[in-house]
Order: C-alpha cells, then structure tokens, then sequence
C-alpha cells in the first residue's frame, strides 16, 4: 500500500473522528445535553483520535495504526452495549448515575439517536483501520 493511500485513509479516520468529536461537543456544550457515564467512556476513546491521527499525518507516520484500532476498539465495544441497551432497556439493570443511558435527548427520524451515531462513528473507522492494517500486512484484499 503506498504511503498516499495510508494518508488518505488516515485522513478519512481524521475527519470522522474530528466530527464525532465536534458533534459530541456540540451536542453537550451547546445543546446542554449532559452525558451519561457510557457516552463520557465512548469520548475517552474518541476524543485522541483526531490528534494522534492529524500528527501522524504531519508527520507522515502510518505506523500508529495498531494503537488507533486499541482505542477505536475498545470505543466500539461500549458503542454497542451502549446500543444494546438503549434498544432493549428493559431486559439490563444498568445505573448510569444521574443521567440514564436511555435518555433520549435526540432523535432523528425516529431511529438515528446519539448513541447510534457514535456506533456509526467508531464503526467506519473501525473498518478503515483494519482495512489499512490488512493491506499492509499483504493480505488480498480486493479493491
């Protein structure tokens, strides 16, 4: 994989981390929306990413990959309980302090709520990470 298509990549995983970040931001310091303890554990993990990932692009280093997919990861991981139980409340005891993870603050046409979009979010990056990883390490994959 050339070193342009690793900045590309990169510069995608800029760009949707920078607006997770701008939106969750937004949402909290303009909206006045207070985050439950889940969407502060998804900010820990989102919230470097536009910064290792604008530096590593300054500095044209694609060898971070692995430790962006740790954080995306583990971001993922809680976006989807995070889901799970805003989808089905009633089946999880889940104390969140004073704002509850199923507080719909948002939602757009019906479905698209906060917590979805910070699945989607962590999602496309997750696949952007693990295709550059991939293709580096010389594995086929069709393009």
């Amino acid at each position: 994989m050339s070193d342009k298509n690793k900045e590309n990549i990169l510069m995608l995983v800029f760009v949707i981390s920078t607006i997770a970040t701008a939106g969750s931001l937004y949402f909290s310091e303009i909206m006045k929306f207070e985050p439950c303890k889940l969407c502060w554990i998804q900010r820990i993990f989102m919230y470097p990413l536009p910064i290792l990932t604008g530096l590593a692009i300054i500095r044209k280093d694609y060898k971070q990959n692995v430790s962006f997919l740790f954080l995306t990861s583990i971001g993922l991981g809680f976006s989807i309980y995070h889901n799970i139980i805003k989808l089905i409340p009633k089946n999880y005891n889940v104390s969140c302090g004073q704002i509850s993870c199923i507080t719909d603050y948002f939602s757009f046409m019906g479905f698209i709520t906060i917590p979805l979009l910070s699945l989607v979010a962590f999602s496309l990056i997750e696949i952007l990470l693990v295709y550059m990883i991939l293709k580096e390490r010389h594995f086929k994959i069709a393009a």
